[in-house]
């Protein structure tokens, strides 16, 4: 998983880019748990945290320019 100081590093496309690869990861993972036998039920925690960091980085980063 990646960690904030790597996230950190990213720039804003990226971090938006990843924002959305993440977020449509943890819709599938969602549908199929609804579906059929999630394998890795760890999945959508690890995806919702990194789901959360990211958007705390764009806060922090969107806080930091009206500064």
């Amino acid at each position: 998983m990646t960690k904030a100081a790597e996230l950190r590093e990213m720039s804003d496309e990226q971090l938006q880019l990843t924002l959305k690869e993440t977020a449509e990861t943890l819709f599938r993972l969602r549908l199929k748990s609804q579906t059929e036998r999630l394998t890795a039920s760890s999945e959508l925690r690890k995806h919702r945290r990194l789901i959360a960091r990211l958007k705390t980085i764009q806060g922090q980063r969107a806080r930091k320019e009206t500064h």
